[in-house]
């Protein structure tokens, strides 16, 4: 019978998905800024980015963001201690990635223009992503305090995690700030704190993938 993947193996694999993920957003997003110089980056959202013409580049990359947010609380899950795990985390960044893709393809309302269904679903969406996202973020951080391994990245993945929740409420009730740039300064809080993370469970992944396997007893 063919054996299965161990579980350093596979977190290896959803760590790289993860990072392969996150990688192709960010690379994306800074090409729509030179992709649509119609579009102030300043002022303009990442939503409005994702209309025509060229918003299925980041339609694809809206996706792929959700396949690594899945993918790094699935890597997650499997590389902490059984007494760290948690369901809630996973599923906040489940919910998060749903939200995320919803967000992607269903158009935010312009302005002056009459408020559609569409344009009421994309809004909850979006608010739905970065909460989950954010929520999840602290949530998983406190975990790691369970895990001995992962305990001395509390110095910097509880603040981080913290930082990035407290942005979304600053980005929603706090008026006058440029909400272009202010979107993207709380993407790119989520986005960095998520990296950081991945590539903590890379190394980890990888250092147990390599490590030599114990000598089996005599006679065993």
């Amino acid at each position: 019978m063919p054996s299965t993947p161990s579980t350093p193996a596979v977190s290896l694999l959803l760590s790289r998905l993860a990072l392969a993920g996150l990688g192709l957003f960010v690379a994306t997003c800074v090409l729509m800024q030179f992709l649509r110089p119609d579009l102030d980056w300043i002022a303009s959202q990442m939503s409005l980015y994702l209309l025509e013409p060229r918003g299925r580049l980041l339609q694809a990359a809206y996706c792929a963001m959700a396949v690594a947010m899945v993918a790094l609380a699935l890597g997650l899950w499997r590389a902490l201690v059984p007494a760290a795990r948690s369901a809630a985390p996973t599923l906040l960044f489940a919910l998060a990635a749903v939200a995320l893709v919803v967000t992607a393809f269903a158009a935010m309302r312009l302005p002056d223009a009459p408020q559609t269904f569409e344009n009421l679903v994309h809004g909850i969406a979006a608010q739905g992503a970065f909460l989950g996202a954010t929520a999840g973020m602290v949530l998983q951080a406190l975990r790691f305090r369970l895990d001995p391994h992962w305990r001395p990245t509390l110095v910097w993945a509880l603040p981080g995690a913290l930082a990035g929740f407290a942005s979304v409420w600053a980005l929603g009730l706090a008026g006058g700030l440029p909400r272009g740039l202010a979107q993207k300064a709380v993407i790119a809080l989520i986005v960095a704190w998520m990296a950081a993370v991945a590539l903590r469970l890379h190394r980890q992944a990888r250092a147990a993938v390599s490590a030599p396997a114990p000598a089996s007893r005599a006679g065993a």
